[in-house]
């Protein structure tokens, strides 16, 4: 069990097996998951294929598709997708007051740190009257998936539906699967601490077609945010454009760099940590010391044997996991760059003179005791992160997924005068006659006026 974790040397060598990127479109499904498929399905279909089949259903049949997939799909015989207020308000009196409490301890956090981010409209007039600015509008309606599957995530949803309580949206609706027919309870814990009361029982594709499209009992929301499965994933791939989405979250990933001083056993518990969300997750560390990845590596087996998923992490460190040994710092950070990590984690013994180099990560944990775990749950930041290296080009959630901006334009006659010979050129250029007249019949009044 020692070499369980694979330890690769030298940075190319690193680029070519661990920190080799698996891009959307070229997942393919296991020989067991085509076997479900084509039992459900009668047909041997790509994961893309069902969902275009599903979505495209669900257009057109609204909630009497929703009920057939959820039945086929999750094994729920559904009278209405809806769930009723109070079933989820008994679900959060029958959460024990341990869990209770830590729901709100995270709820608290989350809120307390996206309370400081700035989200304000703003207009910059000029003397003659005459004023440009932003108009900063929350959306009206979200939908955030929270999925059930391998194993809940109450966490998850409070990481959307609180962020977007702050930024103003007024109408704010989860959607959840049943697993063997039943909700999760802490789910619905979790949406009454968030002060979700709309709530619907339907997963998978086909939640994402009832949120995108409507249905009967589904009105559309205007962005869809929350992880989920490769069929999640996709289904929101197909829909963006008939709403936003958050991302296309891929599998979980966390890259962590550590010199000789790190402490090997935070080491291997955060990659085992990482590990057991799910066989694709990806548990990355880079050293500068080649005693400390053998270190690492016999803490890792040490550990596991006392741990409950052991499949799942085994599954992960097997395939998508590992320890690369570099020469140094600089090429650690430079390969984390160009990695783009959901969760970079910076186990040095000066962590903070490394925050400033980092160009490209979902979120930065800096220092031993700033676990990525710990995150997951209650320092406050959202744990819902871009992966798959989209960290180069987007966002943790944060408040400002959840509003809109609507630009003003309220231009003084003095402006107009200035600019509007610009305007008549540039429009000319470009071919566009009536917009070049518009302007200039506007210098031809002002001029008149002027008379």
């Amino acid at each position: 069990m020692s070499d369980i974790v694979n330890i690769v040397e030298g940075a190319e060598a690193g680029r070519r097996t661990l920190l080799r990127r698996q891009r959307l479109d070229e997942y393919e499904a296991t020989p067991a998951l085509r076997a479900s498929i084509k039992q459900l399905f009668g047909q041997d279909l790509t994961p893309n294929q069902v969902v275009a089949r599903i979505l495209a259903d669900v257009q057109a049949h609204g909630d009497q598709a929703v009920r057939d997939y959820s039945r086929r799909l999750d094994g729920a015989e559904l009278e209405a997708l809806r769930v009723p207020v109070e079933q989820i308000e008994r679900a959060w009196q029958a959460t024990p007051p341990p869990l209770q409490q830590a729901l709100q301890t995270s709820a608290q956090r989350i809120e307390a740190f996206y309370r400081k981010q700035h989200r304000n409209s703003w207009l910059d007039w000029d003397e003659q009257g005459g004023a440009l600015g932003q108009i900063v509008r929350p959306l009206e309606r979200v939908g955030i998936y929270a999925p059930n599957g391998r194993a809940p995530y109450p966490s998850s949803l409070l990481m959307a539906a609180i962020p977007a309580r702050v930024a103003g949206v007024s109408e704010v609706v989860v959607a959840t699967p049943p697993r063997d027919g039943k909700l999760n309870d802490t789910i619905l814990a979790a949406a009454y601490v968030a002060g979700v009361r709309e709530v619907y029982a339907i997963g998978g594709a086909q939640a994402i077609a009832a949120l995108a499209y409507g249905t009967e009992s589904v009105r559309r929301v205007d962005k869809i945010l929350g992880p989920g499965n490769i069929f999640v994933v996709l289904a929101k791939q197909h829909v963006y454009g008939s709403v936003d989405i958050d991302q296309l979250p891929g599998p979980t990933e966390t890259l962590l760099i550590a010199d000789e001083t790190a402490n090997c056993r935070y080491i291997a518990a955060d990659m085992l940590a990482q590990a057991e969300h799910d066989p694709m997750a990806s548990a990355l560390l880079l050293t500068t010391s080649r005693p400390l990845a053998f270190q690492v590596r016999e803490e890792v087996a040490r550990q596991l044997a006392s741990l409950s998923r052991q499949e799942t992490i085994l599954a992960s460190l097997n395939s998508r996991s590992g320890i690369v040994v570099v020469e140094d710092l600089d090429t650690a950070l430079e390969l984390a760059n160009e990695y783009a990590p959901e969760h970079l984690c910076l186990l040095t013994a000066n962590p903070w003179e490394l925050v400033g180099r980092v160009k490209n990560a979902g979120g930065v944990f800096v220092g031993e005791l700033s676990s990525e775990a710990l995150g997951d749950y209650v320092i406050g930041p959202s744990h819902i992160m871009p992966t798959g290296q989209t960290a180069r080009f987007s966002s943790p959630v944060n408040v400002w997924d959840f509003v809109k901006i609507i630009s003003v334009f309220g231009v003084s006659p003095n402006v107009v005068r200035q600019i509007s010979p610009a305007a008549i050129t540039l429009a000319e250029e470009e071919g566009l006659t009536a917009h070049a007249q518009a302007v200039r019949i506007r210098l031809e009044e002002l001029g008149k006026e002027e008379q």
